[in-house]
């Protein structure tokens, strides 16, 4: 059984990877993806062996995120994509994690923009140049800024302290 829990805990990292390198290279992130997480948290939360309380934390935290999402949606900080990440997420995660993912996403996040600034910077306009299309739309002035690669780094840093990982991982 324990290989079978572990195998289900794969899938939240790769689904986080898949979702980072698809903003990275198109701005957005499949509606399939957050709901492929939601799907495979019902089976391992299941086999997790977590006390029912944790799981409702779980799914607290993630309604929670939800909301914080859809708000910063609403203000036009982050894409729809984004906020389903974030919350789908968080559900995985859940509390006290979603503090510490909160905080890594956000340190991610400040990376990110360092990092896209200076792309944007002109002075890496050479290299850009024969650049994939999407490195170089990275590199476009004024271009949006693909933030589920923060959030996934946030996830894939906070992941294995977080309440399913913790209970299948004990």
């Amino acid at each position: 059984m324990h290989a079978f829990q572990i195998a289900l805990l794969t899938v939240f990292p790769a689904l986080a990877i898949v979702a980072a390198l698809k903003d990275v290279t198109s701005y957005t992130i499949p509606n399939w993806i957050s709901l492929a997480l939601l799907a495979a948290f019902v089976p391992a939360a299941v086999v997790s062996g977590a006390p029912l309380a944790v799981l409702g934390l779980c799914l607290a935290t993630g309604f929670g995120a939800l909301l914080l999402g859809m708000g910063m949606f609403a203000a036009g900080w982050i894409g729809g994509g984004d906020a389903k990440l974030f919350a789908a997420s968080a559900l995985w995660i859940g509390w006290p994690g979603a503090v510490p993912f909160m905080l890594a996403t956000g340190l991610a996040g400040g990376a990110l923009t360092m990092v896209i600034l200076a792309l944007r910077s002109g002075w890496l306009e050479p290299v850009l140049a024969g650049s994939p299309a999407w490195l170089r739309r990275l590199g476009t002035q004024g271009g949006d800024l693909p933030y589920g690669v923060a959030i996934a780094i946030g996830a894939l840093a906070t992941f294995p302290d977080g309440a399913l990982a913790s209970a299948i991982l004990r």
